[in-house]
């Protein structure tokens, strides 16, 4: 009103008055004239005021009471007309307030008046409320008069005026309290307001001010009345209701609350009038049991009254909600009272209101913590909020099992349109039809019971509905569902209050705890702070942190019961939003406050949400297994989608898939409302991650149990794809679960990303619940080969890899968990264990480490350990795994793996043998590449691991070609060992230094293979070595390779080791290598290998292991000698070395008497090779350079296999001979070298006695050494003999005899024979034969020019030679052996399985050239005196004398003729000397064995092929000739120098020879002999000449011949004579052959004989002879008859001599003189 003092509204007033007051007169001009009077005078009266004051209010009020008169008058009248404009005029002036105290009162008086007549009943209300609302001069009584009559007008009949009365009296009620609160804010300044303590009980009102006390009285007056008591200044009431009361109090005590708490007097009515009078009002509904009979109390108990009721819960909520803090003790036994009130047997209505009371003080967190200070923490103090949460969670449970008993009618008016209803619905679950489509209503349904949820109200605010209806006096009807969502709404903001409290206080808390507040941040919590000291602030921290657990553990339990009941029936997606919320936002409250019990009860319940119904899942059954099969969804022949007795029957199913048990039975569903519930599970772990500690267990349990029934299996990097389930088609999803799934998927990869932001402790709960479910799920995958649960795994993969920041905490166990799923059975379990053990190792590797790990070589060899532990699992999957990530390490870190060589390289080398050929192959993969690419980038101290490594790949027996490859690497390897000598050299020293020193601290000594040879040699030695051990590999081809390759290291790069290891090299690697290989090959198997494997065909040399060994015995051994002989110059200094020789012979030795051909020969080349050893020089012929020259022949050849480069080193030699001839040259002393080759010489008798002994016994079986080895053998002699000639003597010569005797008498095997032995026509030597000779030959030369001494052996050689040519006639025989002349051998057939038949060799070529060597050498030797006086000229006769006397029987025609031309060369020779030494008696025996050879030879008892030629004949006549020569020339003329016996045998030889045909009568075998007529006549001829000889010496001689002439004649006679009688009696028949033969002869030798004796001298021709002559002539003319006419021939030519005997006869004196 503030327009109603300036001046136009002054002026305006006081022109109403003054019409107000014309108007009033005029009304009661005629009926009332005093009242016309009273006007009239008003106006005067206003007038006047208006004109004598400047304030004219002012006045105005002063003056009031008689300016008010006028219209109290007219009041009077009741008149209407009048009253109302009277009443109007009066409120007029109320307005501009200028009404004083009396007028007032007057003005009230008037009113109370009007009332009692009931008159203007609404303009008196309003007239009051004006009066009252303008100023504030109404106090007391006559306020009290006022309100007394709004109070008594609302008791009135009309309603409109009820209606008006009650609002009026509830605005005046808050006016006088309104004007209470100005009095006290105009007051405050000059005292400031004390708020009440609780407990003063000051009841005097004396203290109050004027508008308090009229308050005070009119509070206290209300409480009297409500209370049916007389009121104490509200004098007049008439009547009154409690409903009003109630109101009444309920609005002052709502809107007025600092009146109560800041005057002691009114908290004092609160204490002891209102709430006693609260709890005696409650009194029938706390008594009242509905369905209980009256009968069982004495009293009838007085029912709940509805409106009452209501608003008693009314005042109760103001009271609680603000006065809390004054009636602490009565607040706790409303709560009581309240929570009671919620009992399934109060009315159905009252239930509902107590519920709506409570979700008032549930939306109020701030007093539920005092609550919860007051109550629950004091000890036996009511918990009180524990029990309205609990009343909460039983009022909800009551109303699932208790069907809503209001009445039916009610019950069936629930605002819905359900055709029958709901209770009798439960069928339609919830459905409605509305025109023929369907709905789902919002609804919760629990076994049957359907409960709709009402939208009740906006969250966070408590409207209600039924506190509100306060004209209602009948109990309302309940509608189904509303007490129900009410009490859900309670429960959804009692945890939102508590949680956002809490945690925002929390909040401030950390950030006050945590100094590291960003700057600018918090700037009031940091000034607060400040503010505090440091230990105030912690105790605060400590009362509020226990206040949180106390409200947090006095509601979880039945906050969960009620919400997990509800998630359960819930069938509203948005209701289940809340539920999951408010119990993901309880257990993350939990989990900050560190609750533990509490937290995973909440967390179990999501769980249980996800998953379906019964589902047996250990870690959420703890408390009760589940007893229930996962059978029991078909229940009592339900439709089967009944799956669980709760509402799950009403929820979308949208999957199906399989259980994750061991034996999963049948399937389970999967509805929306699981999925919700896994959503905000995974919500739930990612956003508290950092809280939920152990229960990491349960969420990931379930995580993963939901996963396996959607059927996400695990994909690259540990993310899950859904992806079909392996067991088949039992996985069904729908569309709207599909599209969800990548959602789901994407959630959870995220919820692993996220633990990057835990921190350790949390991270390491995280990673132990992964282990643990990893382990369960292994459990069950045990024992069968299903599809396992693969999700911890993936999970551990995907955290480990977004926590590589920080890997190191999390490593060891996160690695040594994902090693033993690497060791389990089921393939695919371990085969993701590999796959995300290999992916962090590489991820952890390839990752950017703070610092790097180039400068973290713990942390490098950290990461890789794990690689290495994977190498004692012998799954072949997860071996493959191990080495194509070793693959992928080298192929991205290999420059930069250090430290971690030895882990990547042992990983490779612990592939064995068993493990299969692609493991083996992927290893040797990534050992290639090691070698190919990074052996400069390796610390030198892993070459040695690389060198094992790579031999042990040679090792493998799986592939061939990764052993022969693998041989190749150390090729390689030890290649790049040469070129980087230097550097590797120089690493090498200065890490021994370092371990060396190391050791000397530790006090141990330092252990290493080859200690003490300096580290760069042990390297080679430790190659040498690997080699080695392949050279014994079961496998040819590998023995083979490594052979060649170790030697061609040796030889190559030999040169870069130090002296002394060259030592070791002998010793350790070559020798030790040569015994293995002996015993290998001396053990082998003799049995046939059929193929090599695949088709391959073996060739027959080949065939067996045995025949394997040997080639590598022979490569073995050769490689050795070439040593030797190569590198002899290091060699010999070394100071064993003649031991090693002795050694190396040995083994020659061994190999050459290996019954095996191919080795033995090899052994006599290897031998032949350090035979060629240049000799030192000696001192005496030093040429000035250094003995480069002297130095290994071989080196060109040594460029081995897999050397492609000529090996050329212009340094090295010179150097190193320079290195070592530094000091006094290398020049073994003499003896040493000759004990060397002495040493050589007693291996080589040895070699030759054993292998050519003839063995005992002969069987197929048998060894016989072959052609070429004895050759080799025996080749052998003349290049050691030139080096031990000087002390070779006739032991040694006997011993060379005895050899070379047997080797040329060992046979060949029939097979053999045709690429051995000439064909029988050509003379041609063996090489065995060649080479015998040559030996011989070369021991002859030496002796030739050899001193004295050496003669003497002379003679041992003709024996051996001679020897030997005896073999012309008669083989030597091999021991037992039969062999079969060359001539039957069988060429063409060689029977299989027969014995070898055994070849002798044609022999006769050998004996006759040693036969010419014979006669070669006694040419030059003849005169010697050891060649005299050991009669060998005696030898050499007695064994020509064997062909000679063979003559036709010799093997070989050649051979006699060979024979006699040696014997006449040999004695032209040796028979001067004979004579020469007749005297010595030396040759006496020679001269008996010359004449039986001579007799044998030309009277031989052999007799000539049939189909000898003439020619032939011819020849051999004329041979048979020279020999008669020979005697007639050499022995008869030095008849007197020779022994008579022999001149007799001679001559008796040649009379013998002279008359063949007097040998004995021709028989038939002599038929065919043809005549040796020139034989004969040289005979006749020689005898003759001797006959007549005038040298005959002795008459004996004389007579031999005589007589031997007079005995032939007589014999020629004596034939004539029989041949004339024969052909005489034959008549016309012809003689036989052979007489005629005969007569021929005899006819032949006569014309001879004649002849003979014209040419002697005649005094030496017998007369008695010539009459013997010429008695013949008639016999001869006798035969001229015969008819032959070969006898006619021959008897002219006997016929014609005898003309020289026809002379006339001369006189005997005559004759005589001449």
């Amino acid at each position: 009103m503030s327009g109603t003092n300036s001046p136009e509204a002054v002026k305006k007033l006081l022109e109403n008055m003054q019409s107000d007051l014309r108007a009033l007169s005029l009304e009661c001009k005629k009926k009332f004239p005093p009242v016309k009077e009273a006007a009239e005078s008003g106006i005067i009266k206003v007038k006047t005021i208006a004109a004598r004051n400047t304030e004219i209010l002012a006045a105005l009020k002063e003056n009031s009471s008689e300016v008010v008169q006028p219209f109290l008058m007219g009041c009077g009248t009741k008149e209407p007309k009048i009253t109302q404009l009277c009443l109007a005029a009066i409120q007029r002036l109320m307005s501009h307030e200028v009404v004083s105290e009396t007028a007032a009162g007057n003005i009230i008086n008037m009113l109370w008046q009007l009332m009692e007549n009931s008159l203007e009943e609404l303009k008196l209300l309003q007239t009051v409320l004006v009066l009252l609302t303008t100023n504030t001069v109404v106090h007391d009584e006559a306020l009290s008069k006022a309100i007394v009559l709004c109070f008594r007008l609302h008791f009135t009949k009309d309603n409109i005026t009820n209606n008006t009365a009650a609002a009026t009296v509830r605005q005046v009620v808050t006016v006088v309290f309104e004007r209470m609160v100005a009095e006290d804010e105009q007051r405050k300044d000059i005292e400031p307001p004390v708020l009440v303590q609780g407990n003063s009980n000051r009841r005097s009102v004396s203290t109050l001010k004027p508008c308090a006390k009229d308050a005070y009285m009119l509070f206290q007056d209300l409480c009297q009345l409500v209370n049916a008591d007389a009121p104490y200044w509200l004098v007049g009431m008439t009547e009154m209701t409690r409903t009003f009361g109630l109101e009444l109090l309920e609005s002052v005590l709502n809107d007025f609350p600092q009146v109560f708490l800041q005057h002691q007097e009114f908290s004092f009515l609160l204490k002891e009038r209102v709430c006693p009078l609260v709890i005696k009002l409650f009194s029938p509904n706390i008594k009242f049991r509905q369905g209980s009979s009256t009968s069982s109390s004495p009293a009838p108990v007085e029912k709940p009254y509805f409106p009452i009721c209501m608003r008693l819960l009314r005042v109760v909520s103001v009271l609680i909600k603000q006065f809390y803090s004054l009636l602490v003790t009565e607040c706790e036994i409303f709560l009581s009272l309240l929570v009671k009130f919620l009992d399934a047997d109060k009315p159905q209505w009252l239930r509902a209101v107590a519920v709506e009371s409570i979700h008032r003080l549930c939306v109020q967190p701030q007093l539920l913590r005092s609550f919860c200070q007051s109550y629950d923490m004091k000890q036996h103090s009511t918990k009180v909020f524990r029990d309205i949460v609990n009343a909460l969670g039983s009022f909800i449970q009551s109303l699932f099992l208790v069907p809503p008993t209001g009445n039916t009618a009610t019950a069936n008016q629930a605002g819905n349109n359900n055709a029958g209803g709901p209770a009798s619905a439960p069928a339609s679950s919830g459905v409605v039809g509305i025109g023929g489509g369907v709905t789902l209503l919002p609804a919760f349904e629990y076994r049957g019971t359907w409960i709709p949820i009402l939208t009740v109200t906006v969250q966070g605010s408590a409207k209600a509905t039924y506190l509100e209806m306060l004209d209602k006096v009948e109990p309302p009807t309940i509608p189904e569902g509303y007490a129900m969502s009410v009490a859900f709404h309670c429960l959804l903001d009692l945890v939102r209050g508590i949680t956002t409290m809490i945690e925002g206080e929390l909040g401030e808390a950390e950030s006050i705890e945590c100094p590291a507040v960003p700057e600018g941040a918090n700037s009031q919590s940091s000034e607060h702070r400040d503010g505090q000291s440091v230990s105030d602030q912690a105790d605060k921290e400590t009362v509020s942190r226990a206040v949180w657990e106390e409200m947090v553990s006095a509601c979880w339990c039945g906050l969960l019961a009620a919400l997990s009941l509800l998630l359960d029936a819930s069938t509203d997606e948005a209701a289940t939003e809340n539920i999951l919320k408010a119990e993901l936002t309880m257990a993350a409250l939990c989990g900050r406050l560190g609750l533990v019990t509490s937290r995973d009860a909440f967390i179990t319940a999501i769980c249980k949400g996800s998953l379906p119904p019964h589902y047996a899942l250990t870690v959420l059954n703890a408390t009760t297994a589940a007893t229930l099969s996962n059978k029991s969804y078909s229940i009592q022949g339900h439709s089967v989608m009944m799956i669980s007795p709760s509402s799950e029957s009403h929820q979308q199913v949208v999957a199906v898939g399989q259980p994750l048990a061991v034996q999963p039975q049948g399937t389970v569903m999967l509805t929306s409302k699981n999925i919700q519930c896994m959503r905000t599970l995974l919500n739930l772990a990612h956003c508290h991650g950092a809280v939920l500690g152990t229960s990491w267990q349960l969420v990931l349990a379930t995580l993963q149990h939901l996963v396996w029934i959607l059927g996400l299996k695990p994909s690259g990097g540990g993310a899950l794809k859904p992806g079909r389930a392996v067991e088949g088609p039992s996985t069904v999803l729908t569309t709207a679960v599909m599209t969800d799934l990548p959602v789901i998927s994407n959630i959870l990869s995220r919820l692993f990303e996220s633990s990057q932001y835990l921190d350790d402790v949390s991270l390491h709960h995280l990673i132990n619940a992964l282990c643990s479910l990893s382990l369960e799920a292994m459990d069950m995958a045990y024992g069968n080969n299903k599809e396992p649960s693969l999700f911890a795994v993936a999970k551990l993969l995907e955290t480990g890899l977004v926590n590589m920041h920080r890997i190191e905490i999390l490593w060891r166990p996160l690695t040594g968990h994902l090693l033993e799923v690497c060791q389990h059975p089921n393939s695919r379990m371990r085969e993701w264990g590999a796959e995300a053990l290999t992916s962090l190792i590489k991820a952890g590797l390839t990752f950017n480490h703070e610092p790097p790990l180039s400068q973290n070589q713990r942390l490098q060899l950290l990461l890789l350990n794990p690689l290495k532990e994977m190498s004692s699992i012998n799954h072949p999957d997860i071996r493959l795994k191990q080495l194509e990530c070793v693959l992928q390490i080298l192929q991205s870190q290999g420059d930069s793996l250090g430290p971690g060589w030895p882990l990547v390289l042992g990983v490779m080398g612990a592939i064995r043998n068993d493990q299969g050929e692609s493991l083996i192959r992927t290893a040797f993969q990534c050992l290639q590449l090691v070698v190919t690419d990074f052996l400069p980038t390796m610390p030198c101290s892993c070459l040695q691991i690389v060198v094992d490594v790579a031999g042990s790949f040679g090792l493998h027996n799986q592939e061939l070609n990764i052993s022969l490859t693998s041989i190749g690497l150390l090729w390689n390897i030890s290649d790049y060992f040469f070129q980087r000598g230097e550097t590797i050299e120089k690493e090498l020293n200065k890490e021994e230094a370092a371990q060396q020193k190391q050791a000397e601290e530790k006090g141990v000594s330092l252990n290493r293979p080859f200690h003490p040879a300096p580290p760069f040699d042990c390297l080679w030695l430790c190659l040498y070595a690997k080699l080695g051990e392949l050279c014994v590999d079961p496998r040819p081809a590998v023995r083979k390779s490594a052979g060649q390759t170790l030697f061609s290291t040796i030889g190559a790069h030999g040169t870069l080791l130090q002296h002394s290891t060259w030592h070791t090299v002998i010793w350790k690697v070559l020798f030790h290598l040569l015994d293995r290989v002996r015993e290998s090959s001396t053990t082998a198997d003799k049995e046939k290998i059929e193929s090599g494997g695949g088709n391959i065909l073996i060739h027959h040399s080949r065939d067996t292991a045995e025949k394997q060994w040997a080639e590598t015995w022979v490569l073995t051994l050769a490689g050795v000698a070439r040593i030797f002989n190569t590198r002899r110059y290091l060699l010999q200094p070394l100071g064993d070395f003649s031991r090693a020789w002795d050694v190396l012979l040995d083994h020659i030795q061994s190999a050459a008497l290996s019954k095996n051909n191919e080795v033995s020969l090899a052994a006599l080349k290897s031998f032949q090779e350090i035979l060629q050893i240049v000799s030192p020089v000696r001192d005496s012929e030093k040429p000035e350079t250094p003995p480069v020259v002297n130095v290994p022949v071989l080196i060109g050849s040594i460029a081995g296999p897999g050397l492609n480069r000529p090996f050329v080193r212009t340094d090295s030699i010179g150097d190193k001979l320079g290195r070592y001839s530094s000091e006094p040259p290398v020049v073994t002393d003499e003896l040493e070298d000759l004990n060397l080759w002495w040493a050589a010489w007693n291996a080589w008798y040895r070699i030759g006695s054993e292998s050519t002994k003839p063995p005992v016994t002969f069987d197929k079986l048998t060894f016989i050494p072959s052609q070429p080895f004895l050759t080799a053998l025996i080749q052998i002699f003349p290049a050691l003999y030139q080096h031990i000639k000087a002390g070779f003597n006739m032991d040694d010569l006997q011993k060379l005899g005895v050899i070379l005797h047997s080797a040329v008498s060992v046979p060949i095997s029939s097979d053999a024979s045709p690429f051995i032995l000439p064909s029988y026509t050509e003379a041609v030597l063996t090489s065995l034969q060649e080479a015998v000779l040559t030996a011989l030959d070369v021991l002859q030369k030496a002796i030739c020019v050899g001193p004295e001494n050496m003669q003497i052996m002379y003679p041992a050689i003709f024996d051996q030679l001679l020897a030997f040519v005896e073999f012309s006639c008669k083989p030597p025989q091999y021991g037992q052996l039969e062999t079969k002349h060359i001539a039957n051998a069988k060429y063409n057939q060689i029977q299989l399985f027969a014995p070898a038949e055994w070849v002798a060799l044609n022999y006769v070529p050998f004996a006759e050239r040693s036969l010419e060597v014979v006669v070669d050498l006694y040419q030059k030797t003849a005169c010697h005196k050891a060649v005299v006086s050991e009669k060998v000229l005696q030898s050499i006769i007695k064994t020509l004398r064997v062909p000679l006397s063979l003559k036709y029987s010799c093997p070989s025609e050649s051979t006699w003729k060979l024979a006699v031309a040696s014997l006449l060369k040999v004695l032209s020779i040796g028979l001067p000397v004979a004579r020469q030494h007749a005297a010595s008696g030396k040759f006496d025996s020679m001269w008996p064995e010359l004449a039986s050879t001579l007799e044998d030879f030309l009277f031989t008892k052999s007799i000539p092929p049939d189909n000898l030629s003439i020619q032939e004949f011819q020849r051999n006549e004329s041979i048979d000739v020279e020999v008669v020569q020979l005697i007639s020339a050499e022995i008869l003329p030095y008849a007197n120098l020779i022994p008579k016996a022999f001149v007799g045998q001679m001559m008796t030889m040649l009379n013998r020879g002279s008359i063949h045909s007097q040998s004995s009568s021709f028989t038939e075998a002599e038929i065919d002999i043809r005549l040796r007529e020139e034989f004969s006549k040289m005979c006749f001829e020689t005898l003759l000449q001797f006959s007549f000889s005038n040298k005959v010496t002795t008459p004996q001689e004389g007579y031999i011949s005589r007589m031997a002439l007079s005995v032939l004649l007589q014999r020629s006679q004596d034939v004539l004579h029989r041949y004339i009688e024969d052909e005489r009696l034959s008549g016309k028949c012809p003689l036989p052959r052979q007489q005629v033969t005969e007569i021929i002869f005899v006819l032949k030798a006569v014309s001879t004989l004649i002849d003979s004796l014209k040419k002697t001298q005649p005094e030496n021709v017998d007369g008695n002879t010539w009459a013997q002559v010429i008695a013949l002539y008639p016999t001869l003319v006798e035969c001229i008859t015969c008819s032959s006419s070969e006898v006619c021939s021959a008897l002219k030519e006997a016929l014609v001599p005898f003309k020289d005997f026809m002379q006339p006869p001369a006189s005997k004196v005559q004759n005589g003189e001449s």
